[in-house]
């Protein structure tokens, strides 16, 4: 008999999601209300468990665990799908006389709220919707200038691209994009580049086998995903998606050759994601962000185009 792998089981899941189509890093959604999260606690799924919900586009965001659903009087409807939910588990171990921890990966199921029935439906939290005067560009614009230690931006280049050596990211004029979305959708992409810089998070230095020059990298999926969680808190839809047969195919192929690619993938971006958020200056304070280059001396930089 086989034994079970969770790894496995994991990439499984988002294979059959792009087999049929769907690519869940790249799920439209519009505001952080809308984040799939416990009922009962109120916690927004986070890393593989957030995109792997999310794409079954369920209007209301809402899971229990069947447990839960017991507690609070309920029952699952007949022939009803559960859905994995994966989590880390910390276990102490032996190693060399001394004790230490390391995490294994776990799994629980949980069920959308639309598979309960017996729910009060007073305890369903109403979804609600933007104010008239929510201005999401504003937001998107405000999300990189209160950035604290952001790199600097360059604008009127002839590329996006992010360039670790300079610590710096390049962008092509903002007019020159098809709308304001596609403009922040790549801007979002080479800021989460910028999170992996080794003053920040370290990502590129600590994971030396992100294989930058590869488009289906891990390093690729984790900006993919970041970008679009910053589109989607920020009110816009990533406009930057590609849905083709070839670009899915491209993703099929990668996950399929390393169960452990989209678990790592997720995790990451969800880090850089949190880093960007976490380190905001008080929004009545701006940050000026360049847009013209300095003098210095001639150099070859290594970017990171994606």
């Amino acid at each position: 008999m086989k034994r079970f792998d969770i790894y496995e089981t994991v990439t499984n899941l988002i294979v059959e999601r792009l087999e049929a189509g769907v690519v869940p890093w790249q799920m439209p959604f519009k505001s952080a209300h809308g984040l799939p999260q416990n009922l009962v606690s109120k916690k927004p799924y986070r890393g593989f468990n957030f995109w792997y919900l999310l794409s079954f586009g369920f209007e209301r965001p809402y899971f229990l665990t069947f447990n839960q659903i017991k507690a609070l009087g309920a029952s699952v409807k007949k022939s009803s799908k559960s859905y994995m939910v994966i989590f880390w588990k910390m276990f102490e171990v032996e190693k060399d006389g001394e004790k230490e921890e390391i995490p294994m990966l776990r799994y629980y199921r949980v069920f959308h709220i639309d598979d309960v029935e017996g729910l009060n439906e007073d305890r369903i939290p109403e979804i609600p919707t933007h104010e008239n005067d929510f201005d999401p560009i504003a937001l998107c614009d405000e999300l990189i200038e209160f950035w604290h230690d952001s790199p600097i931006i360059r604008l009127n280049r002839n590329k996006a691209c992010y360039i670790p050596s300079l610590d710096e990211i390049y962008m092509p004029n903002p007019k020159s994009f098809v709308s304001s979305e596609a403009y922040f959708s790549t801007l979002y992409h080479e800021a989460i580049h910028a999170v992996g810089h080794r003053k920040r998070l370290n990502r590129h230095e600590k994971f030396s086998n992100l294989n930058f020059d590869d488009g289906y990298s891990v390093e690729e999926l984790v900006a993919e995903m970041g970008a679009a969680y910053l589109c989607g808190i920020c009110g816009i839809e990533n406009a930057t998606i590609d849905n083709s047969a070839a670009y899915i195919q491209g993703w099929l192929k990668k996950l399929k050759n390393d169960k452990k690619f989209i678990v790592s993938a997720s995790s990451l971006a969800q880090k850089a994601v949190d880093y960007i958020l976490e380190n905001q200056r008080p929004t009545e304070v701006a940050k000026p962000v360049p847009v013209k280059h300095k003098r210095r001396k001639k150099v070859k930089p290594m970017a990171l185009a994606f």
